[in-house]
């Protein structure tokens, strides 16, 4: 059984750091989005879905993402806009895009993918 320490713990070197920025929650992400550390994503943001309008997944600091780290983003996205809140993908990298280009689901976040956009 795993335990948690504290919000934005890490799991195998992956780590979230949440703020507030403007109009919106940035969950700034450090390490590979991968199988073993997808529930530290999930933990940290989907609780604080309720309590925002947007929220921007950063993955500047990611350099890759599985297969389980896509559909925990998609998750995300799907609790996020049930309840009214816009989840935005920022600096992801030409490999992730990639994946999400790949699986069809670059659309859904698209105008936040540009590394000099108006999201951050």
């Amino acid at each position: 059984m795993m335990t948690s320490e504290r919000p934005g713990s890490s799991s195998r070197g992956f780590r979230v750091h949440c703020y507030e920025k403007e109009d919106a929650l940035i969950a700034e992400c450090h390490g590979k989005l991968t199988f073993e550390n997808t529930q530290v994503l999930k933990d940290e943001v989907r609780e604080k879905i309720p309590g925002h309008k947007r929220i921007i997944i950063d993955l500047k600091e990611v350099p890759q993402v599985d297969s389980s780290g896509l559909g925990t983003i998609v998750g995300l996205y799907v609790s996020a806009r049930t309840r009214g809140c816009k989840l935005e993908i920022a600096n992801a990298s030409q490999q992730i895009r990639q994946v999400f280009s790949m699986t069809n689901l670059l659309s859904l976040f698209e105008e936040a993918g540009r590394h000099h956009g108006k999201t951050i």
